[in-house]
């Protein structure tokens, strides 16, 4: 979980992920020589915050968006939201402006909802704060803010290690509206000829997706995947043993509404697992989960 404790500690809100970014770029540099395929990594301006990594000739993409919620900083001691982060008096963010380092406390209005910080001095406008990363972990779980989806990103890296044939991308705003996913996708089926996703990405602990039973399949959320896709991914993930619930949502979303609403026939389906305390400084997740959905992640990259 070292791993995963680092990234959760770096600050990439949606539309500022140049950090994580940068961290994963000399986390592949520093660990593609003891993977079983050596990928191409393509990254730079031309992908903006972006990554793919291209392994073997590749059948089937993963999705990973590395991007968090967060707030900026308007006028004043105004904030508004980055996404949709959980807000309570007394959250501990953090940031850095001109000034240097920031640790202030999120306020909300009581009447009005209105959010704002309680600090020292005002914060330069246009700064990015997020929540304190405090993570915290037991035998059986973990618990930091940001496991949406930095959990989603290090089930991605640890994927890396054995993956043959496939492609691997990490994307941006994702919480946010998105942007990234549409112009990564393009380019993917227009040069590898690529059009079936996986989305490694976290949902929510409800009623009928339970903490410690496996990794979820989403069989929709706000959107309706292709069935003969998902039906396939059921069949494999049955077929493996792998402990796995389904998912029936009607609302959420993910990097996917960019793929069934592109211009290129991608077939996608979401992975992920499950977490409570969604969008909060305290998000959990049991540890079987993620060995779950790690599991079933290099089982369907070699099926699919």
């Amino acid at each position: 979980m070292e791993l995963l404790r680092t990234m959760c500690h770096i600050q990439a809100p949606a539309g500022h992920e140049t950090q994580l970014t940068d961290f994963v770029l000399r986390y592949v540099e520093q660990n593609m020589g003891q993977w079983c395929t050596k990928p191409v990594v393509l990254a730079g301006d031309k992908f903006q915050d972006c990554i793919i990594l291209v392994f073997g000739s590749p059948r089937t993409a993963v999705f990973a968006h590395l991007d968090s919620i967060g707030f900026t900083v308007r006028y004043g001691r105004q904030l508004v939201r980055i996404g949709g982060p959980a807000a309570e008096t007394g959250y501990r963010l953090v940031g850095e402006d001109s000034r240097g380092k920031i640790d202030c406390t999120l306020v909300v209005d009581e009447n009005t909802g209105a959010l704002s910080y309680d600090y020292s001095r005002e914060i330069d406008r246009g700064t990015e704060l997020t929540f304190h990363c405090d993570f915290r972990e037991t035998e059986t779980t973990v618990q930091s803010c940001y496991l949406d989806n930095r959990l989603g990103v290090w089930n991605a890296l640890r994927l890396c290690e054995t993956v043959e044939h496939g492609i691997v991308v990490f994307s941006c705003w994702e919480e946010h509206g998105g942007g990234s996913v549409a112009y990564l996708a393009k380019y993917i089926y227009e040069t590898y000829g690529v059009r079936q996703a996986l989305i490694s990405d976290i949902t929510w602990v409800t009623e009928g997706v339970q903490p410690g039973q496996g990794v979820a399949i989403s069989l929709r959320d706000s959107l309706i995947p292709r069935r003969a896709y998902v039906d396939r991914i059921r069949r494999i993930a049955e077929a493996s043993g792998i402990a796995h619930q389904l998912e029936v949502e009607g609302s959420g979303g993910s990097d996917a509404k960019e793929l069934q609403h592109g211009a290129q026939p991608w077939d996608w389906c979401f992975v992920g697992a499950p977490e409570d305390n969604v969008h909060s400084p305290d998000e959990i997740v049991n540890k079987r989960d993620i060995e779950s959905m790690l599991a079933l992640y290099r089982v369907l990259m070699r099926e699919l």
